[in-house]
């Protein structure tokens, strides 16, 4: 079976009904039904909590992953209703941040490619390549995840340049010496 509908134009009864019965739904997407809570203008805040916590009881794994696959959605989800002061939300991007290095250094991924960090978003409006799938490190990408541990690929580089330069120029040292003599 399917919805049919899109999740920011349910009611909470609707809401809760689909929640309890998600398996029997082949369209149902759990990234869906959290960015709606914030889309959706038919629903009062306290509506939208509720909506939330019952969601969270069913889906609080996917609910976490959405820290590391689109943490702008998760901070809109978990902030509603809330009065945020400058402070307020950099420590939680700050804890989103952590969550993040923390997951994807347990589970050793190799890469960070995931939601929103795999897709070209520039920001321009009318960008021919927006929401184009892309790979790590291409040039058309406009973000990564990035931890200030993260070594830099580019001093890795420039540092096995110098040492390549250093054994040659050791090398030729050793071949003028030898010749000298």
């Amino acid at each position: 079976m399917k919805i049919g509908r899109q999740f920011n134009t349910l009611t909470p009864k609707e809401y809760f009904f689909f929640i309890d019965n998600h398996k029997k739904y082949t369209d149902f997407n759990t990234l869906g039904l959290y960015r709606s809570l914030d889309e959706n203008k038919r629903l009062t805040t306290d509506e939208k909590i509720a909506v939330r916590e019952y969601a969270n009881l069913s889906f609080k794994k996917s609910f976490d992953f959405l820290q590391i696959k689109d943490p702008q959605t998760y901070f809109d989800v978990i902030t509603l209703g809330q009065e945020l002061t400058k402070g307020d939300t950099a420590k939680i991007w700050d804890e989103i941040k952590a969550y993040q290095q923390k997951t994807l250094t347990r589970k050793r991924s190799g890469h960070r490619n995931f939601g929103v960090y795999s897709k070209h978003s520039c920001g321009r409006d009318n960008c021919h390549l927006d929401e184009v799938m892309i790979k790590r490190g291409s040039y058309i990408s406009y973000g990564e995840i990035y931890f200030s541990s993260d070594k830099s690929r580019i001093e890795a580089k420039n540092k096995s340049h110098i040492r390549r330069q250093e054994r040659k120029n050791a090398q030729q040292v050793i071949r003028r010496t030898l010749n000298e003599e």
